[in-house]
């Protein structure tokens, strides 16, 4: 069940503390009197005010700057009040435990802020989604696609989209309310050239580098037989001791990851199980079958094995090129040794503009799969309206095409799919 409308919420919105500053947001019909309690009086709007804070019974419980935003020009769309505190633990509980006193509030759940400014109309839900992915960004690349989501750049695409389609929308229904005969003679004589026109501009969408390549990573896996060198070349990619080294044959059981980012790119290193056909180790062939598994699942394979017997695409890496005894592929991509460093740099800088090259350009929008699966529906709906003689039926396409651009902005969603997104964001945002 979500959280009620009506009651005023507050959250501590900064770092948890000890912090130099501890800001704490009041949403809701009784923001503004929780502030006066708190305060003595209203501050002047939109201008920060200092104050002495104190609880109902007069004690002082801080000297902070307020300030007071009326709605519904608020990031809300209600009233709303931010208390920047001195961001000691004792502070923000005690004024907290003040603002828990006052009739009508209590604490926000996660997300409930941004709930609010979606049910307000103030963001729409393909901007709340990329404001979930501003929170969680951890590279250059997932911060510049985000923002251009939080931004409202899809968004302002949609609506595009939506306006143009309603058009052809009307000129279908002025066919079936004024047309004599029962086809679409009488529709604009650019009217499907118009419809390919948007069907093209969704199809560009859809080819584009998906979100997920930015969430999750560019998955990179390094495969061959035991011994190939695949877990020191990981430890050297990843920059850490992850994967246990060993002369011993089998020494890598289980499929080992680890996220990294190389030049603002998002990786997803994986270090697999030597590949062989037979072994007695019961529990190293779970871990063989599991490196199969892996490879299926890769954007990338490093092949250390012998040339030419690694999956297709699979780049081929000659590793311990510092070892003179150790055969060296004819056409290996790279050559490399993780104990000296040699090609290491060559091969970093290869994977990284291999990935980018794989990723949303930066600042672009990129889609995740719920707002894909949209885009394609939209696109199959307007695909069927183009090719349709009943005007019903063109009528119809057009109008299942406007409810997937509704779905994507959220004029039409479910209570499940708010609760599943909202809780991605913390308390307090």
């Amino acid at each position: 069940m979500s959280p009620g409308r009506q009651d005023t919420i507050f959250a501590l919105s900064s770092g948890s503390p000890p912090a130099a500053i501890g800001v704490v947001r009041i949403s809701g019909p009784q923001a503004g009197s929780a502030l006066a309690a708190l305060a003595g009086t209203l501050p002047a709007v939109r201008r920060a005010s200092y104050r002495t804070l104190r609880s109902r019974e007069g004690a002082i419980l801080d000297q902070a700057l307020v300030l007071w935003f009326p709605g519904p020009r608020t990031a809300t769309g209600e009233d709303l009040a931010e208390l920047h505190l001195h961001g000691g633990r004792a502070v923000v509980a005690a004024v907290e435990a003040a603002l828990l006193s006052e009739t009508g509030l209590r604490r926000a759940a996660p997300g409930e802020f941004t709930r609010r400014a979606f049910a307000q109309g103030r963001i729409d839900l393909a901007e709340a989604e990329g404001l979930a992915d501003l929170l969680s960004a951890e590279t250059e690349l997932q911060r510049q696609a985000a923002l251009a989501m939080a931004g409202g750049a899809f968004s302002r695409q949609v609506e595009s989209w939506r306006d143009r389609v309603l058009t052809a929308s009307a000129a279908v229904e002025a066919v079936l309310d004024f047309g004599d005969e029962d086809d679409v003679a009488d529709l604009p004589p650019d009217f499907l050239m118009r419809l390919s026109e948007i069907r093209a501009e969704l199809e560009e969408w859809l080819d584009r580098p998906r979100a997920e390549a930015l969430r999750d990573g560019y998955r990179v896996v390094l495969a061959g037989p035991p011994n190939a060198g695949k877990s020191t070349l990981f430890n050297a990619l990843v920059e850490d001791e992850a994967a246990i080294t060993s002369p011993l044959a089998g020494t890598t059981r289980d499929v080992l990851t680890r996220a990294v980012s190389l030049g603002g790119v998002p990786f997803l290193f994986g270090d697999t199980a030597g590949l062989r056909d037979e072994t007695g180790d019961e529990i190293e062939a779970i871990g063989i079958s599991r490196a199969r598994a892996e490879l299926g699942r890769a954007d990338l394979v490093l092949w250390l094995g012998p040339e030419g017997e690694g999956p297709a695409d699979a780049w081929e890496i000659s590793p311990q090129a510092d070892l003179f005894h150790v055969e060296q592929k004819k056409a290996a991509r790279h050559r490399v040794s993780a104990m000296s460093g040699e090609g290491l740099d060559g091969l970093r800088d290869d994977l990284i503009a291999t990935a980018r090259s794989m990723m949303p350009r930066p600042g672009d929008a990129a889609l995740n799969r719920r707002q894909h699966l949209l885009v394609a529906e939209a696109k199959r709906a307007i695909e069927a309206a183009g090719v349709e003689s009943d005007p019903l039926l063109v009528a119809e396409g057009l109008r299942l095409a406007r409810s997937a651009f509704d779905a994507l902005v959220g004029r039409a969603t479910t209570e499940d799919m708010l609760d599943a997104l909202f809780g991605r964001f913390c308390i307090g945002k």
